[in-house]
């Protein structure tokens, strides 16, 4: 902490002295954007695994996710630019449907008094077909910046709102921008803030648990049996053995999760090949900071199930179709969190064919997660308008505090996940990329003149099972 306050004070002062010596401002003002830019971005992911953070760290992971979003800057005058970006992203998740992986008794608000059937299965590795299964998140933000006269100081605003069927987020910020020595270096600071909300849902049983009390024999589990470990129907009143009874279980009464953040960066010109910069934050979360539709289940506790009992000694293979462990609990983490990335780059032009950019980027944090995150792009320039972009991406981390896999947290603990974000991991991301640029703008649609196309894919591969391809397109195009 005190090397980070070093380093913000010396860019205050380091800042603040280039303000005083700054020079008068430049005769001729050229307009900060010429005309207005329109971009459509798109990108469909996928992805497989086997370690669903729904189902307590195992089951399937299979999910698709299809975002396209607008962004539009118009030059409000010659020092002005109001952007506005909005988009969309609608997902399914074989994951997230196993909210409630039986199918039946609805979720959430929607839980009723309807006579469950007894022969009621669902499983880890068989995506069900509940409301969660799908769901659309939706976003938009409007920021503005304005310019000095001789383009050395930019300061920006920026205001954000977000929501899906569980979670809404209004965010808003701001940040200061300062160029010096002939602008071949420059400062910046920003900060975001971010006011969440949680919608909660729980896993289906827990519902249905709180709904009657604890009282098994009630409401919607009186028709379904409740299997033991050894595939035998326990006595639902506890009189000759005991119950499934998730003691640690209550809903979330902080529904709030709040962010805040502090960045700073520092970029150098180097020479006319090269440029460097630095860059780190400071992040501060405060609230619910965990997941309520995550289950998480205890080696100390006894396990119960509902399906089929055969399938129990099998539970954890994808061979298992129709038994379902009931949860101990939901994840639980600290009530605050603490992040300090920092980061550094290095561009080098090479010649007129290739470019040479590098990325590194250090994590730590407060709940025990340390990662690295080191890439490497090759743009190749093969005619005037065309450039590919070969790139590879490497990540590892170390796992936080309070994750242990599937059946192997304490009931004992204050905090508990099973959530493999939060385990020790490594990952390997390779892609390749074209790009189309034409400055004049030759091709148009209605008035918008294409300025330049971006095609990439990325195939992204963690040492935990989980593999995802990613396709995303860029589209630039400028008002006449």
């Amino acid at each position: 902490m005190k090397t980070i306050f070093k380093v913000v004070l010396f860019f205050l002062v380091f800042t603040s002295y280039t303000f005083a010596q700054e020079s008068k401002p430049e005769t001729y003002k050229k307009r900060v954007l010429e005309t207005a830019e329109v971009d459509f971005l798109t990108s469909y992911y996928t992805q497989d695994g086997k370690n669903a953070s729904v189902t307590g760290g195992i089951g399937e992971e299979h999910l698709t996710d299809f975002t396209p979003t607008v962004v539009i800057s118009v030059p409000l005058n010659d020092d002005d630019v109001l952007t506005v970006d909005a988009g969309f992203s609608a997902y399914s998740s074989a994951s997230s449907s196993n909210l409630n992986p039986f199918n039946f008794g609805g979720e959430g608000d929607e839980i009723n008094s309807q006579s469950v059937p007894s022969n009621i299965t669902g499983s880890p590795w068989v995506a069900s077909s509940g409301a969660s299964k799908s769901d659309i998140w939706a976003n938009i933000n409007a920021d503005y910046s304005h310019s000095s006269d001789n383009r050395n100081t930019i300061w920006n605003a920026d205001v954000s709102f977000a929501s899906e069927f569980d979670y809404s987020s209004i965010g808003f910020g701001g940040g200061l921008t300062k160029l010096f020595n002939d602008k071949n270096t420059t400062l910046g600071l920003s900060t975001k803030i971010y006011l969440d909300t949680w919608k909660p849902r729980y896993p289906i049983e827990l519902d249905w648990y709180s709904a009657v009390n604890g009282n098994l024999n009630a409401g919607l589990f009186s028709n379904v049996p409740i299997l033991d470990e050894s595939g035998n129907s326990i006595d639902k009143s506890g009189n000759s053995n005991p119950v499934w009874s998730p003691n640690n279980y209550e809903g979330i009464t902080d529904k709030s999760r709040n962010s805040y953040s502090l960045s700073f960066s520092f970029s150098q010109i180097l020479s006319k090949n090269a440029q460097f910069s630095l860059f780190f934050d400071v992040v501060k979360q405060q609230g619910w900071l965990s997941n309520p539709m995550q289950r998480v289940y205890f080696s100390d506790v006894a396990n119960y199930y509902i399906g089929n009992a055969n399938s129990i000694p099998n539970y954890a293979s994808s061979s298992n179709k129709d038994v379902f462990q009931l949860a101990d609990d939901i994840e639980r983490m600290p009530s605050s969190r603490l992040k300090f990335p920092i980061g550094m780059t290095f561009n080098y032009y090479l010649n007129e064919t290739f470019v040479l950019r590098t990325y590194y980027r250090y994590y730590t944090d407060d709940w025990g997660i340390k990662s690295h995150t080191a890439s490497i792009e090759l743009p190749i320039k093969i005619s005037s308008k065309f450039t590919l972009y070969p790139c590879y991406r490497y990540y590892n981390q170390t796992a936080a505090d309070y994750f242990a896999p599937y059946e192997q947290n304490l009931s004992t603990s204050d905090y508990y996940a099973s959530d493999y974000d939060l385990s020790k991991f490594n990952a390997n991301q390779y892609g390749f990329g074209v790009g189309y640029t034409d400055v004049f703008s030759k091709w148009h649609i209605w008035k918008l003149g294409l300025k330049s196309i971006d095609l990439k894919y990325n195939n992204y591969k963690r040492n935990t099972g989980l593999k995802a391809n990613i396709i995303s397109a860029g589209f630039k195009f400028t008002m006449d």
